[in-house]
């Protein structure tokens, strides 16, 4: 039976939430939505001018001759996202100083690769709905998204030259390749019923958490951090956007679409093995195991198997164990800021760590 998160992953440098902290145990997914705060709003307004530049910058490189690639970037760049990821960026930078030109380059080419890896996956996974929208291939087709997805990522490196810095360059390229790793591993192993925890945990510390920890290092490098500093704010990215993932996936078996930007049970049908399906398979009995490797490994759905899948999921506490691994991540990225100067910036970015459990996007 799993006792907790695999230590292998990431370095846990605490594990107590600070006083006062709304991650309380046992949270469930209808509570997470019914009182989840406005953090990234908060954040957002904080942020003010350099935020403001960024989303002008985004604005100005989707520029193109091609008119189908400005009308199809921006369908999903306007579509309602919180610019989470290009906040950390920017909110690294002001804790240790201030946000430059090269700082607000950087945030909004962490935006392109965030959002051209969204092209993708949602052409690989036939994602209907992305943000509480229709999907951009559902509209423009397969092909058209995918060579979208890849002039984003073609512009994400133009702005990290612009931006004249080879060390963050090499970051940010790093990162690129390993969210690739990731969604190739998760396609790789799709179907697996037997898929063990490691596994999983690879999968989306490669295919999420790399981003944010990129996103988050480079906004301290960019400020001019030492060395130590980057990797404090690289260890907050890397904790926060495991339990950033690990409560969305708890979340597709418990959220509400409208809340979530995308249709309840994707993961299921889609046959991906994420963590509330571990959990449920390591504790239930041998009839519940049998189930699983019928819908998820052999692919062989009934009417009936999702309302199945999630009552199997509550009557094993899959859901609610899932979110307290997230718990334990959020509280490690907060505290992987504790050396940092006690500003405003790093309240912020400490009260996204509770955000992220509390509500996943």
């Amino acid at each position: 039976m799993t006792q907790g998160p695999p230590e292998t992953i990431v370095i846990i440098r605490a594990n107590g939430a600070r006083k006062g902290s709304r991650l309380g145990p046992g949270a469930t997914p209808e509570a997470i939505e019914r009182d989840a705060p406005s953090t990234p709003d908060a954040l957002a307004e904080l942020l003010g001018a350099d935020l403001t530049a960024v989303n002008a910058i985004i604005h100005d490189r989707l520029s193109s001759s091609v008119a189908l690639i400005p009308d199809l970037a921006a369908y999903l760049i306007d579509a309602g996202g919180k610019r989470v990821r290009p906040m950390i960026t920017l909110a690294a930078a002001n804790a240790l100083g201030g946000a430059t030109d090269g700082t607000r380059m950087l945030a909004a080419a962490v935006e392109f690769i965030h959002t051209a890896t969204l092209l993708h996956d949602d052409v690989v996974d036939e994602s209907v709905l992305r943000r509480g929208k229709k999907s951009a291939h559902k509209i423009w087709g397969n092909a058209a998204s995918v060579l979208v997805g890849d002039f984003l990522f073609a512009r994400s490196f133009t702005l990290m030259v612009d931006a004249d810095d080879l060390a963050v360059l090499g970051v940010l390229a790093n990162a690129s390749s390993t969210i690739a790793e990731g969604e190739v591993l998760q396609l790789s192993s799709a179907n697996d019923a037997d898929a063990s925890l490691d596994h999983y945990m690879r999968i989306i510390s490669a295919k999420t958490a790399a981003l944010f920890a990129a996103a988050a290092r480079v906004g301290a490098m960019s400020a001019g951090g030492t060395a130590a500093q980057a990797d404090a704010f690289e260890a907050y990215g890397r904790n926060l956007g495991l339990a950033f993932q690990l409560v969305d996936d708890a979340l597709d078996y418990g959220g509400a679409s409208a809340v979530m930007g995308k249709n309840t049970g994707d993961d299921f049908r889609e046959g991906k093995i994420t963590l509330p399906v571990i959990l449920a398979r390591e504790t239930g009995d041998d009839d519940e195991r049998g189930f699983w490797r019928r819908v998820m490994g052999g692919g062989e759905h009934r009417p009936a198997d999702f309302e199945h899948a999630v009552a199997i999921l509550r009557k094993r506490n899959a859901i609610t164990r899932t979110i307290d691994f997230a718990r334990v991540y959020a509280n490690a990225a907060r505290e992987a800021l504790t050396d940092m100067p006690d500003t405003s910036w790093r309240s912020s970015l400490t009260d996204l760590a509770d955000f992220v459990v509390e509500r996943a996007h």
